[in-house]
């Protein structure tokens, strides 16, 4: 059967509908299911919280005995393996679906054309490829963390009409109006993990959570650059991690005194992960709220990465990075931060191409780098940003303003201008890789 206006205003719906639950669904992508029997949709459902039950079975059970003969209208491939639930696929087949209309195949190589041919040989008409540009673009994560084995990272940055992003010698600088920073905030609820630089996280103290009422328990973990372990004890972030993930990234040069293997840090085991405690679970914060700004081969950590290693950010790097602290006073740190509930992941914190990988491996699929400077056009030289998210703001910084890593005139090559959006006074545009 050719595709139809029909198909793609429901796949429209679908997706529309997977994006309900974008970061809160653990390792699994949020997929959107319709059955739709004689243009009428009968059974919609989203990826559930945490992953479980998948939208096909939902759908299918909201449905019941309308599903025989109906479409079912899915965004992503359905699974064709047993895990801690059965296939979707047989749940398809079971019912009596008559056709499965597919935007996106899926990668997993558990699933990949499998869920596809499991249809077809039950009987059931299957096309693929409806609305597929649009369907990849809400599993930018999901697909990223399966092709290229590194979480999906997204660059913001709120840039001045002078070209800064903040003020030296001052915290949190307003350059956008409340409709942006609202904005931020969905974003933040919608994505897995958020990184800052030390230098960020000490100048501004920020919490770096999800303060619009009734998505606080969707804050992202928190993750720090932090070479020499040098965020205090008295940060807002150190005094909430029990409350929200914080993972701070310490160089390898710091591994405990104490440690296994000889002393090597965990990069350097062929094979072996470091290892925390369960960071995927979100719980509500209970302060008050203030805003802020695995291993691979290398060759797998996706298109534009580069290969060459980055040096490290002046300014960013205080304690032994500068010549203070001895290896006594980094395993004393550490162990204060580990007691405040933090986790301490030793990887190598300006080598994002090493670093996301470990990421990919905690399950975070998505990642928002918000600050500082230093930090930005790290990822930035690394060719490891897949989207960025301008917003340029007529407020000006004037002196001692912090320079921004890039503006709309000089954005990297190989971005694409895919939206402009105005929020108040202040103008978004996006920018995105080919995935």
């Amino acid at each position: 059967m050719s595709i139809t206006p029909h198909d793609e205003r429901f796949m429209a719906a679908a997706i529309r509908l997977s994006r309900w639950h974008l970061g809160r669904t653990a390792t699994n992508p949020s997929v959107g299911c319709l059955i739709v029997r004689d243009g009428v949709i009968v059974g919609r459902a989203v990826t559930a919280l945490g992953g479980r039950p998948h939208a096909e079975t939902q759908a299918l059970a909201e449905a019941g005995a309308l599903a025989r003969g109906a479409t079912a209208y899915v965004t992503l491939e359905p699974c064709s393996h047993h895990g801690k639930t059965p296939p979707c696929s047989e749940a398809l087949i079971a019912y009596g679906v008559a056709r499965v209309v597919i935007s996106v195949a899926d990668p997993d190589p558990r699933v990949s054309g499998r869920g596809i041919a499991m249809l077809r040989e039950a009987g059931i008409e299957v096309d693929t490829g409806v609305l597929e540009a649009e369907g990849r673009h809400s599993l930018a994560a999901y697909l990223t963390r399966q092709t290229k084995n590194r979480p999906y990272v997204t660059l913001k940055l709120a840039v001045s009409a002078d070209g800064m992003i903040g003020r030296a010698g001052e915290v949190q600088v307003a350059i956008t109006g409340p409709e942006a920073r609202a904005q931020v905030q969905a974003l933040r609820a919608e994505t897995d993990a958020i990184l800052v630089g030390i230098g960020t996280a000490i100048a501004d103290d920020p919490l770096l959570t999800v303060r619009t009422p009734s998505l606080e328990s969707q804050s992202p973990i928190r993750i720090v650059l932090d070479p020499s372990l040098a965020l205090p004890l008295t940060s807002k972030l150190v005094e909430t991690a029990r409350e929200v993930p914080v993972i701070v990234v310490a160089s390898e040069e710091v591994w405990p005194l104490s440690s296994d293997a000889e002393g090597l840090p965990p990069s350097a085991l062929p094979g072996i992960f470091p290892t925390g405690g369960e960071i995927g679970k979100r719980r509500d914060p209970n302060s008050p709220v203030s805003d802020g700004d695995g291993f691979a081969l290398r060759q797998d950590v996706g298109q534009g990465a580069n290969p060459d290693p980055i040096s490290p950010l002046v300014g960013e790097m205080p304690g032994r990075a500068e010549g203070g602290a001895s290896p006594a006073d980094m395993d004393s740190r550490r162990a204060a931060l580990e007691a405040a509930g933090v986790e301490v992941l030793y990887c190598n914190p300006y080598h994002p191409e090493v670093l996301l990988p470990a990421l990919a491996t905690r399950g975070i699929s998505s990642l928002l780098v918000e600050g500082g400077a230093k930090t930005a056009r790290l990822f930035l030289e690394a060719g490891l940003v897949d989207r960025i998210q301008l917003y340029q703001a007529p407020v000006v910084i004037g002196e001692r303003g912090i320079e921004s890593p890039l503006d709309a005139t000089d954005i990297p090559s190989g971005f694409a201008h895919t939206s402009t959006l105005m929020f108040g006074e202040d103008r978004l545009d996006e920018y995105e890789r080919g995935l």
